[in-house]
This record gives C-alpha cells, structure tokens and sequence, in this order.
C-alpha cells in the first residue's frame, strides 16, 4: 500500500491534533503516511520531502506548523501538489500560526483550515481527491449526508429537554 496523502508536522507533539486528520483518511480508506519534518531544523529534509513526494505519488499534503508555522508555505514553494496548513495552537491561541500560513505570497497558494483543524484539513483532502474518482465521491456523499442526519438526531433528543420557560 502505498501513501496517497501526506501528514507532515513541525514536531511530534502536533500529533494529539493531526489524528483528527488521519482518521478521517483512515474511514475513507485512504492510504496516508505521517512525518515530523522542520523547516527550521531539517531544512534539507523538508526539501528532500516536497521535491520527491509527487513522484512518490502523494496527491495531497496535510502541512501542520505552530508559531512562525512555516512548514506548510515552504513545502508549497517546492511542490506543485496542493499543500493543506493546519496552523497549531502553540502560542497566542494560535493566530500566529494562522497568519504566518495564510499570508503566502502569490504563486504559492496554501489552503488553510482552522487552528487545530485538522479534521478539516482530512476532509479537504478527501474532497480534493474525490474530484477525479467516482467511488470515493460517492464516499464522501454519504459522509456529508450522515453530518446531516446527526444534526437533525440532536434536534429531535433536544425536544426531550425539558425546562419551565422552553416553548419548543
């Protein structure tokens, strides 16, 4: 089995968030690896990583950085794959994460979810692959249709909620 996608994160200690990312490949049955990689402190190794991971065949990078969050930009400027940056809540509740991975210069576009949004990152690379395959668009109907069926489960327990002032 070979990888499809790519987690990579600045330091293991990401990875309590990054799981959301590859449980979300792991239910939609995609083959992903997952690596800590710095642009800081292995600089010559993120660049071994992104020139190489197209012929490797990875079609989507999950680039996960905190703080000065480079990771995800530096890899986008050596790749034409798509690159997802998940900016990490290590300082100032995150933004400077999120402002140093959304503020990429033009010609080198980084996707961008929330602060430890992971999950989300997963799901945008599901979405990015689904667009050339049929199975795993039909996959990924059935996810979205399910997050619908979820809610409307929530508002149905909620009419069992009782309180003295509640109308509905």
């Amino acid at each position: 089995m070979k990888p499809l996608v790519s987690i990579i994160m600045g330091s293991t200690s990401d990875l309590g968030v990054m799981e959301a990312a590859a449980r979300i490949l792991d239910e939609f049955e995609i083959p992903f690896e997952i690596n800590a990689l710095s642009a800081h402190r292995t600089p010559e190794a993120v660049e071994i990583f992104a020139k190489g991971a197209k012929g490797r065949g990875i079609q989507v990078v999950i680039a996960a950085a905190g703080m000065a969050a480079h990771l995800p930009g530096v890899i986008a400027a050596m790749t034409t794959l798509p690159v997802i940056g998940v900016p990490i809540n290590a300082s100032l509740s995150g933004l400077d994460s999120l402002l140093a991975i959304v503020q990429m210069p033009p010609g080198i576009p980084v996707a961008t979810v929330a602060v430890n949004g992971a999950q989300n990152a997963g799901i945008l690379a599901v979405q990015m692959m689904a667009l050339g395959n049929p199975e795993l668009a039909g996959k990924l109907d059935v996810f979205k249709e399910n997050l619908k069926l979820k809610i409307e489960k929530a508002n149905t327990d909620l009419a069992d909620v009782k309180f003295k002032f509640k109308t509905n």
